[in-house]
């Protein structure tokens, strides 16, 4: 195994990582952002107010493209798998 094939694996891993978790946490964001300039509109300081908003987007988002990050996580390990060969020898 060559550090470019580390290297390799390792870029690949990190890209999967961010496309899996970037529309859980940009959903997230989202709604922490629109609940925060609505209590500082309204001044409603309660910290727990925004957690069920963020718990329903991050649901929904899991619930619309969870089948397509499942198949990038399925897509990646069958890669993986198929690579062992020509990492070993």
């Amino acid at each position: 195994m060559t550090p470019q094939m580390v290297l390799a694996i390792g870029q690949q891993s990190l890209e999967v990582m961010l496309m899996v978790a970037g529309p859980l946490l940009l959903a997230g964001l989202a709604v922490g952002l629109v609940i925060s300039v609505l209590q500082a509109a309204t001044q409603i300081n309660e910290a727990t107010l925004s957690f069920i908003p963020k718990l329903l987007a991050m649901m929904a988002v899991l619930v619309i493209a969870g089948p397509w990050m499942l198949g990038m996580l399925v897509e990646f390990m069958r890669r993986l798998y198929e690579s062992i060969p020509a990492v070993i020898g």
